[in-house]
Parts: C-alpha cells; sequence; structure tokens
C-alpha cells in the first residue's frame, strides 16, 4: 500500500513535533480515504481557529473591574461554562486515551495521535479564553485568600456547662488567683508630690498598718496608721532634734506621750489634738519647771512652778500666767499669800518677811496701797484660799506611769514600721505589686 502525501499545514504544533512524523510513517492500517478525512477535518478546524485568534486579537481586552467588584469578587456565567467545559474535554481526551491504549497494544500509534488532536482542540479554546482563565485564577486566589482569614480569625467556641463549671478552667482560675496573691504583697513605697514619701504597709490604696513616713528633708515618722494618718503608737522625730514618743489620733497626737524640743525642753503628759492638754510635766533647759494642769498648749489651772532662782510658786494659772490664788516662795526666803492678776500681787493678800516682819493689805500691780490688820476679812479669805490653792496644787495626780507605758508602746510601734519599711523596699527592688 503506497503512503499517503501528508500536506503541511500551519499549525506549529504539528509542524514541531518529531513524534507525529515517526507516528504518520506507521500508520501502516489506516487507508488513505480515512486519513485524507481525518486531514481534512483537522485542517478545516485549525484554520477557523487562526481566523477566531485574528478576531479575538483585533479586539481589545476587557478590564477586569467589570469583574472585580468593591468588597467581593464575582465569575461571570460563561466563564464558569468555559472552565467546565475545558474540564470535561481535558478529561475526555485523558479517559479515551486510557481505553484506547489499555484495550489494544498494537493501537498505541493511532490513540497517541487521536490524544494529541484533543490536547491540541483544548489549548486552542484555551488560548481563545486566556483572559478569562486570567480572571478565573484571580477568582480563585482571592477566595483563597478570604478562606484563610476567616479560619485564621476564627473565634474559639463557646463551651456551656450545666451545673458544674469546667474543672480545667476552675483550675486555672484557682492558679491564677494564686498567682496574683504572690504578687500582690501589702508593703510598699508610695511617693507623694511634696517630696515627702511612705515605706509600709498599706489597705485599700492607704496607708494601713505599721510604715515610715519621710517628710522631705525634715524628719520622719515611724508607728502605726489607720487609713492613711497616724493613728495609735509612734515615734516622730525632726531634723533639727526635737521628737515625739507616744499615742495618736487622727495624724495628731492625742492621749499621753512625751515631747523632746531641740531647745532642750520637754513636756511629758497629756495631749488632746496635737497639743498638751491636761496635767503634765513640763521642764525648760534652765533648769525650771511645772508641774500641773495645761489647756491647748498652755499652763492653766492648778500647777506648781520651780524657777531656775530657786522661787517656787503652787497655785492658780490662766494663760500661762500666774493668776488667781496662790502661794509664791522666793529664794531669800520671803513669800507672798494671796490673789494674784497676770503674773503680779493684786487684790488682798499678805507679805512675810524671813525676819517675821509682815504687810497685809490691798495690793495694786504689785504695790501694797491700802495697808490692813492680817486679822481682816477681806485679807484672812485671801490668804486661806491662796493656801488650799497651793496644797491642792502639789497634791494633783500624776500621769507618769501612763505615760511610760505610752512610751513603750511607741517603741514597739516603731520597730514594727522599720520592718515593715524594710519589707515594702524589698518588694519594690523585687518587682512585687503592692495594693496602693
Amino acid at each position: 500500500m503506497s503512503q499517503a502525501k501528508l500536506t503541511r499545514t500551519q499549525s506549529s504544533l504539528l509542524r514541531s513535533s518529531p513524534t507525529i512524523r515517526s507516528s504518520i510513517h506507521s500508520l501502516s492500517s489506516i487507508t488513505e480515504c480515512d486519513f485524507d478525512d481525518i486531514s481534512h477535518h483537522r485542517e478545516h478546524d485549525l484554520e477557523s481557529g487562526e481566523k477566531e485568534e485574528k478576531q479575538r486579537r483585533r479586539k481589545p481586552p476587557k478590564s477586569f473591574g467589570s469583574i472585580i467588584r468593591t468588597g467581593s469578587t464575582r465569575i461571570k456565567p460563561g466563564l464558569t461554562f468555559t472552565l467546565a467545559s475545558l474540564s470535561f474535554l481535558s478529561l475526555s481526551s485523558f479517559l479515551i486515551f486510557f481505553v484506547f491504549s489499555q484495550t489494544d497494544a498494537i493501537l498505541t500509534s493511532e490513540n497517541l495521535l487521536l490524544g494529541l488532536i484533543f490536547v491540541a482542540v483544548s489549548l486552542f479554546f484555551a488560548s481563545r479564553n486566556m483572559a478569562v482563565i486570567n480572571k478565573a485564577v484571580f477568582a480563585i486566589k482571592e477566595t483563597r485568600k478570604k478562606l484563610r482569614f476567616r479560619i485564621k480569625h476564627k473565634p474559639k467556641p463557646v463551651q456551656w456547662y450545666i451545673g458544674d463549671s469546667n474543672p480545667e478552667s476552675i483550675e486555672n482560675q484557682r492558679e491564677e488567683e494564686e498567682e496574683e496573691k504572690r504578687l500582690v504583697v501589702k508593703e510598699g513605697v508610695q511617693f507623694f508630690s511634696n517630696g515627702d514619701f511612705y515605706e509600709g504597709e498599706f489597705h485599700r490604696g492607704r496607708c494601713n498598718g505599721s510604715g515610715v513616713y519621710y517628710y522631705f528633708v525634715n524628719g520622719r515618722y515611724e508607728g502605726d496608721w489607720i487609713n492613711g494618718r497616724y493613728d495609735g503608737y509612734g515615734i516622730e522625730c525632726w531634723s533639727k532634734g526635737s521628737k515625739y514618743k507616744g499615742q495618736y489620733k487622727q495624724g495628731l497626737r492625742h492621749g499621753y506621750g512625751v515631747y523632746w524640743f531641740y531647745t532642750g525642753d520637754s513636756y511629758s503628759g497629756e495631749w488632746f489634738n496635737g497639743q498638751s492638754h491636761g496635767y503634765g510635766v513640763q521642764t525648760c533647759a534652765d533648769g525650771s519647771s511645772y508641774v500641773g494642769e495645761f489647756k491647748f498648749g498652755v499652763k492653766h489651772g492648778l500647777g506648781s512652778y520651780h524657777f531656775r532662782n530657786g522661787d517656787k510658786y503652787a497655785g492658780e494659772y490662766f494663760g500661762d500666767k500666774i493668776h488667781g490664788f496662790g502661794v509664791y516662795h522666793f529664794a531669800n526666803g520671803h513669800y507672798y499669800e494671796g490673789a494674784w492678776h497676770e503674773g503680779r500681787k493684786q487684790g488682798y493678800g499678805t507679805y512675810r518677811f524671813r525676819t517675821g516682819d509682815t504687810k497685809c493689805g490691798e495690793w495694786d500691780d504689785g504695790s501694797l496701797v491700802i495697808r490692813l490688820p492680817p486679822e481682816t476679812g477681806p485679807v484672812h479669805r485671801a490668804v486661806q484660799s491662796a493656801r488650799d490653792m497651793a496644797k491642792k496644787s502639789v497634791n494633783q495626780r500624776r500621769v507618769d506611769e501612763q505615760v511610760m507605758r505610752a512610751v513603750v508602746a511607741a517603741n514597739k510601734a516603731a520597730t514594727a514600721a522599720r520592718v515593715a519599711a524594710v519589707k515594702a523596699v524589698q518588694n519594690q527592688m523585687d518587682g512585687k505589686l503592692c495594693e496602693n
């Protein structure tokens, strides 16, 4: 049988494939008529494909704007149909090639040719719809991005428990609470805008318990605190040397305590709202001393005073001055019994010398103006009142024992405050959190 002459076509696939040339020479079982029919149909399909390809190239490509919209990506129905057709043709080509290759081993070359023809047709349709394929690929990429975003930001499922709660969550909560307890401590450090700072215990964000408060370049307080104020027992020191040990209430000295002035003077006794008030003892650096009643920081009431020159007075005081009835003993042995007004003899009274002589009568601004006998009624009553007041002043109650107990308690409170201050500084260095 004579071999048929092949017509050279413009197809690049058939023109460049050596496999096709060898396969055509080996087609001994195919008749010339059948082969001519196949060649005629193939040439007709290729020519029509080339014409359509030239017409498509003359038309401008469509913009992606018709496919991609703001906030979403859509695929046209034609695109879906084209993709389905291409997928169907490719699958059909593969199935036919596989079936033919398995049924008869002799028809291997013919099956290969048919497969190549179907592949060529599929590629032809794909080249005509390249823009649609690009759009489809772009849409698939956008869809994959959205799916990845949704999977990445997928919220955790809400778990509902009826009856008892989840044991794992309860255990985790307990562990977190224990960790917070280990980190949160009651001792801490707090700084103030005026330069002062506090080291000690806190409760509900306020100084409470034991702690040390440092005044800015002035002094400090060591002792008990309640609701941000000195309350209880403590020791207060100042830079000049003054010091107080005793009781406090609402931030003020209140109760029993001792105050040492930097001048050398001291007061030991009762306090009220930060001032000496009640019974107490005042000693001065010059050697003088007063034992008696105080009122709002000054001598007021009954008391006895020992002057530095040796004089002594026992009687009534008013506004830090001798005023009322009392007895004044001079260092030289003289004494006066009678009425006083702002530190001077005023009214009725008797002045006795160490020799036994007397001056009796009415006094004015320290001088005798009217001389009267000692047995005169006004003079006698004034002298008796002065003696009674002097006796009461000397025999009045003392508060030394209460003051000593307050001092001991203040020392203990100060020690506890210093310990709390050390813990507060250590907690700050360790990075632990405080309630404040």
